[in-house]
């Protein structure tokens, strides 16, 4: 049973079982007038993880994708790199040129994910076009360190830390979003999770995270004994950003749940986000990671995107 406000899985059988192509566009049409207030999410901080959409950016190009999303209903953007098809220009899109089109469709770019190896090669680089895309957040969804030991963790820290100083200087928010892998013991002191001495040892005024809520729940599942809404709570201001990516239960899945479209999953969206609820300003961003060519067809990811924004708006205390 779906522990959010709106229960799609009859909507989305039928929706994937149709004949009749209906257009993202059409569909975004239909969207019912804002209602009510006490909204979990600002509709106005609603974003989008362009990585759920990396299909269209691939075939469309931005200026096409950003239009599209400003029609659904998207106010906010995250990268997750800032190349498209060299067939849409002729030649490479240029990052000024990805921050005009944000302004031309009336969208605002909050964060980016950029691979760790970049900062480590071209920091200042990377800092330059956050700049240029206005960006309040840097950060990086590669796990912290591959030496999963407490040492390994701790030195991990160190040099987020460096990271986080260099971003500091220029008036930015560096951040790590976590998989389910941060959420594991330390191999040489099993009592210990990872992610927790990578919390512990970061600056809070340095090193930022964004909570991927999934899979904080696939932690907990694969790695039991917390709970993602107390770090939180723990520490608002250190988390700026939410990906809000639901999850079906699935025991069949080693880990645990199957990733779905916004509403249509188990996660208790309603009851974690109430517990966080005025605790600090985070934006609310959506994420899929399944590949576009799984989503129901059509209109595929645009479809995913849309259907996933509805019952984000529809979320209340």
């Amino acid at each position: 049973m779906s522990h959010s406000s709106f229960n799609r899985r009859g909507f989305l059988r039928t929706a994937a079982g149709a004949t009749v192509a209906v257009s993202a566009v059409a569909l975004a049409g239909s969207l019912p007038a804002a209602a009510g207030q006490g909204r979990l999410v600002p509709q106005n901080q609603i974003g989008i993880q362009l990585y759920s959409v990396r299909d269209k950016v691939s075939q469309l190009g931005f200026r096409a994708v950003f239009e599209e999303l400003s029609r659904i209903g998207y106010r906010e953007i995250e990268f997750a790199g800032y190349t498209q098809s060299t067939s849409i220009l002729g030649r490479q899109i240029t990052v000024p040129e990805i921050a005009q089109l944000l302004k031309d469709f009336g969208l605002k770019a909050v964060g980016s994910h950029v691979g760790l190896g970049n900062f480590r090669t071209n920091l200042q680089g990377e800092l330059d076009n956050a700049e240029i895309l206005g960006l309040e957040h840097i950060g990086t969804a590669n796990a912290p360190s591959n030496v999963n030991t407490v040492d390994g963790y701790r030195a991990a820290a160190e040099e987020f830390n460096r990271i986080g100083a260099a971003a500091a200087a220029r008036g930015l928010k560096f951040y790590q979003h976590n998989h389910a892998g941060e959420f594991a013991f330390a191999t040489d002191r099993p009592d210990v999770r990872l992610y927790d001495v990578f919390f512990d040892h970061t600056d809070p005024d340095l090193v930022y995270l964004e909570m991927d809520v999934y899979w904080a729940y696939v932690g907990r599942y694969r790695f039991p004994g917390f709970d993602p809404a107390d770090y939180i709570t723990r520490a608002p201001h250190r988390y700026p950003l939410l990906h809000l990516k639901d999850g079906d239960e699935n025991p069949a899945n080693p880990n645990g749940y199957d990733i779905v479209e916004f509403g249509a999953g188990d996660l208790p969206y309603s009851q974690f986000l109430r517990r966080v609820h005025g605790r600090g300003r985070y934006h609310g961003i959506w994420e899929q990671d399944t590949a576009p060519s799984t989503q129901p067809s059509p209109p595929g990811s645009f479809g995913a995107a849309l259907r996933s924004y509805q019952a984000l708006t529809e979320l209340r205390g």
